[in-house]
């Protein structure tokens, strides 16, 4: 159980991942700010984890790809008085498109939601949470890290950079009484990622442990983070897909492009 007035930030929190996150975390006791564009959903959660958990849930409903995201989030938390003890830096959406035909619009967002927003709202919560004595970080990454392909690699460069400076601050970190660990998921079985292969087939690949369910993901994500570890990979199917992506051609690649509608695939 957690201190009285202590409370954990879930991003991206009236759906998919972030609802369990804020879910499991609320059962344990702690109060949950929950991030979202969709006040709507924010909001019936909310009154889900009051109901259910006895637990407050305050709702921030905001755009995290505005420039001062971080700040408006960080301000309203500290003005309020939350002892922040979790950041979980969870929001994220897919682009599936070549880049030349990607909205600029779209590819400035991407960029904003993954890596500006969360960086900056790690660099102000981390020496809060110091002075605090206790705090744990949660980022999110993805498999696709390691996929510079087309039509979903804009999704994969935006979360290597998450891979990357969360891999510096739980080094950054170590030491002191706040740790950072990055969650790398594969397919998770999301509104996010809900391919039309992948739905054709969803029984079976959640059978065979290549699809996971949201709520096993975030209990993943949390037991990890509550053990300080640096990353989390769950599932040796996952580590395999590591290996072999860096090692597909770019010619095979670009063939696919040319001669295939691959967009039909995502």
């Amino acid at each position: 159980m957690c201190f009285k007035n202590t409370y954990a930030i879930v991003t991206g929190a009236a759906s998919g991942i972030g609802r369990c996150y804020a879910l499991q975390l609320a059962q344990m006791g702690y109060g949950i700010v929950l991030v979202d564009i969709n006040g709507e959903s924010a909001q019936e959660l909310s009154e889900q984890i009051k109901q259910q958990h006895n637990v407050p849930a305050p709702v921030i409903c905001i755009d995290l790809t505005q420039s001062d995201a971080a700040d408006q989030v960080f301000d309203n938390c500290r003005e309020s008085g939350y002892h922040v003890e979790i950041l979980i830096n969870n929001a994220g959406f897919l682009i599936t498109s070549l880049i030349e035909d990607t909205d600029p619009q779209k590819l400035q967002q991407i960029i904003a939601l993954h890596c500006t927003t969360p960086l900056l709202l790690c660099r102000l919560f981390i020496p809060l949470m110091k002075e605090q004595s206790r705090g744990y970080i949660l980022n999110i990454s993805s498999i696709s890290a390691w996929m510079e392909w087309p039509v979903i690699g804009m999704y994969g460069t935006t979360k290597r950079f998450v891979k990357g400076y969360s891999h510096q601050l739980h080094i950054e970190c170590k030491g002191s009484p706040v740790s950072v660990t990055t969650a790398i998921f594969g397919a998770v079985d999301t509104p996010l990622i809900r391919f039309p292969l992948m739905m054709r087939y969803r029984r079976i690949l959640l059978r065979l442990g290549l699809l996971i369910s949201p709520e096993k993901a975030a209990h993943f994500a949390l037991k990890a983070m509550f053990r300080r570890k640096a990353k989390l990979i769950p599932g040796f199917l996952d580590r395999l897909v590591i290996i072999i992506c860096p090692w597909v051609p770019d010619w095979l690649l670009s063939f696919l492009i040319r001669k295939t509608d691959l967009k039909s695939a995502f």
